[in-house]
């Protein structure tokens, strides 16, 4: 099917009615002591929102974002929107970057560039990888699969989108979140084509033993109780009540600029402070990209459509596996963990960064990928 460039492009109509719908915002009444006894992000969005009414600009980012190498493709009758960065020396092995929630494309070009281009990051050109950054379905430029369930998995759109649309035969894969599951599962299903897994998370063992478990182990499954009862809640409700949570977010920017700039918050390498880790218009630009689109509402699918059984689970993947773990991200598994289901070759506990690592720390990231990838590389 056609592969065509990809834009983005919002109306000034558009524009104006986010602006007038900031400025009506309607605020909640303040807690007493809100900000003592739990995070309170009023004072943060109040000033995010003021910014994105007024002095924001958006199609500087729209430019910005338009400038990008982007693309899509149709596969199945689904649009696949994606970016296409080319390794700078011949034979650069490819490789899939997938992002998570509340995330998007826009968290992988400083990682895709320094990927696709070492030379100009102090590497070695012959560790350029060609970098293809697809956007999840209901994400951004890429829209909901129209059947629910999705008849295709992610992981097979994008295998027919690498191997069957842009013709490489071998390739690696990256992802966190989201993406980690999805990666986890384009190697379970594709080991003839997918050359090794990169993870910033994974997935359980689909059988344990108790009496199996080291210490370790049981550490990391504490720590995982604990987080989901004080942390899991908006996982939760995606998995379960996933559209009024939507007509909500939907309705109001500042609901949905809360409901996102508080996993940022939370999840990153910030010590609390956002802005040490992410700009103010980096924000923005990604709560606009989600509204302008309108795709916060189907960003919940794959929650959903987990929850209900319908999504492929990971059992085992043979294929070399690395995992890179980073200290403030959602989960640190043991690597005997991730060895009850991956065969990791190579596991790193990253000395800082959080969630988002791809933006976060873009340096580390590539530098593990290249190290895992280059080792494979000699090996062969």
């Amino acid at each position: 099917m056609p592969i065509s460039p990809a834009r983005l492009e919002v109306s000034p109509g558009e524009l104006d009615d986010l602006r007038d719908r900031l400025r009506r915002t309607r605020w909640p009444r303040p807690w007493p002591r809100a900000g003592e006894v739990m995070p309170d992000d009023g004072p943060l969005l109040r000033r995010l929102a003021a910014r994105w009414a007024t002095d924001y600009d958006w199609y500087a980012e729209q430019a910005a974002i338009n400038a990008l190498p982007t693309f899509t493709a149709e596969i199945d009758g689904a649009p696949v929107h994606y970016l296409l960065y080319r390794g700078e020396s011949p034979g650069a092995l490819p490789l899939v970057l997938t992002h998570g929630w509340p995330s998007s494309f826009l968290e992988m070009p400083r990682l895709a560039r320094r990927l696709a281009t070492p030379s100009l990051h102090g590497g070695d050109p012959r560790d350029a990888f060609t970098v293809v950054v697809p956007s999840l379905p209901g994400f951004g430029l890429s829209p909901q699969r129209p059947e629910l369930p999705a008849t295709v998995g992610t992981h097979e759109l994008w295998h027919r989108l690498m191997h069957d649309q842009l013709g490489f035969e071998r390739y690696g894969a990256h992802g966190g979140d989201l993406g980690a599951g999805v990666t986890s599962l384009l190697a379970q299903e594709h080991p003839e084509s997918v050359v090794g897994a990169h993870l910033l998370a994974v997935a359980d063992p689909p059988d344990v033993d108790p009496g199996t478990l080291t210490a370790d182990e049981r550490d990391y499954q504490r720590s995982m109780r604990r987080w989901f009862a004080e942390d899991g809640g908006y996982e939760h409700e995606q998995m379960t009540r996933p559209l009024a949570l939507g007509h909500g977010l939907s309705d109001s920017p500042v609901g949905l600029l809360a409901w996102i700039v508080e996993k940022y918050r939370e999840w990153s390498d910030c010590d609390g402070d956002v802005s040490r880790c992410f700009p103010d218009d980096y924000l923005l630009t990604q709560a606009s990209l989600y509204w302008f689109t309108e795709t916060i509402s189907t960003s919940f699918r794959p929650y959903y459509e987990y929850a209900q059984g319908w999504t492929a689970r990971v059992r085992r993947v043979d294929v070399p596996t690395a995992v890179a773990a980073f200290p403030k991200d959602l989960t640190l598994p043991p690597r005997s963990w991730a060895e009850r289901t991956y065969n990791v070759t190579h596991y790193t506990r990253m000395p800082r960064g959080g969630h988002f690592a791809a933006y976060e720390q873009p340096e580390l990231l590539a530098r593990d990928l290249t190290e895992f990838f280059r080792a494979m590389k000699e090996s062969a």
